[in-house]
């Protein structure tokens, strides 16, 4: 059966406390987020005791960790500025396995230095996906280096944003230290979104092979406001990637609140897929009951 999971994220709270709220709430696996009241592991500041201290403490909760969040703009064209954050997320990828899981998550960039998720003209040319692509390979190698996996995830306005572009990433960097996070919702834009189906069978059709991890959000047409939007979710401190709620035409908000034909992705998930854990996104605290009743209720009607 396929088990519901959270972002550690969105209990902004000390390490036993996150754990403590977590499994109140009956999950039994979660995607670790390096940030906590009363835990250093910002950037140079990771130790084997604190990833074992992270590890056991949400074990000893019955929540074993799956995966890790690395999420950070890969390929920011300032070269110093890159070097920082891809420097962060090989101490991540390092230290993966001492918090209990090979996979770390990242998407895969933009050169826009305003914001990782707006589009730049450079994602779309033969020299920013090559630029990408060396970075993906050395992530790959290092990963693989170190017992672990660097999963990418893909989104739109990121330098691998289509299904083509994955499927291209994937062929040119045919590694085994690279897999696949999957989030059907990262790939529709206006152009696609009335075709969704098609788009989802196209998604597993080529890279079923390559997922890992699943994630749940959702996804629909964004109305009059065309801003980049991002939520309160009450943690003043909280990273972009867990207040982003989409940009442009395509809003990306909780599971069960957009137009995403979960009986479908759920259904081609599970095919090879049918223990993997699907991590709920977008909300807030608050909200979290609400979309795990929502996904649990899609688990159960799909008899998965």
């Amino acid at each position: 059966m396929m088990q519901a999971g959270i972002f550690t994220g969105y209990f902004p709270y000390s390490l036993e406390e996150t754990a403590k709220k977590i499994r109140s709430l009956d999950f039994n696996t979660v995607q670790l987020d390096l940030h906590f009241k009363d835990v250093d592991l910002s950037a140079g500041q990771i130790t084997k005791d604190k990833a074992k201290k992270v590890r056991d403490t949400f074990r000893d909760h019955h929540l074993p960790i799956c995966c890790i969040s690395g999420y950070t703009n890969i390929i920011h064209p300032d070269k110093a500025e890159r070097e920082k954050r891809v420097g962060y997320l090989k101490e991540i990828i390092r230290n993966a396995r001492h918090f209990g899981s090979p996979y770390v998550i990242s998407e895969t960039g933009t050169f826009n230095t305003e914001s990782d998720w707006v589009h730049h003209p450079r994602n779309k040319t033969e020299e920013g996906f090559e630029e990408c692509r060396k970075v993906i390979a050395d992530l790959a190698q290092t990963a693989y280096d170190h017992g672990a996996v660097f999963l990418l995830e893909t989104y739109v306005n990121n330098v691998v944003g289509s299904v083509e572009e994955t499927v291209r990433m994937f062929a040119q960097v045919d590694h085994p230290g690279l897999g696949l996070l999957m989030d059907p919702t990262n790939y529709f834009e206006t152009h696609n979104i009335d075709r969704m189906d098609q788009i989802l069978n196209q998604v597993f059709d080529t890279l079923s092979d390559k997922i890992r991890i699943a994630h749940a959000k959702d996804v629909k047409r964004s109305g009059d406001d065309k801003s980049e939007k991002h939520a309160d979710i009450g943690d003043a401190d909280a990273l972009e990637s867990h207040t982003f709620r989409g940009v442009g035409e395509i809003e990306l908000p909780a599971p069960g609140l957009g137009s995403l034909n979960y009986d479908l992705y759920l259904q081609r998930l599970a095919q090879k897929h049918p223990n993997i854990p699907v991590i709920i996104e977008h909300l807030s605290e608050e909200d979290v009951p609400r979309a795990k009743k929502f996904l649990d209720g899609k688990f159960r009607d799909n008899g998965l």
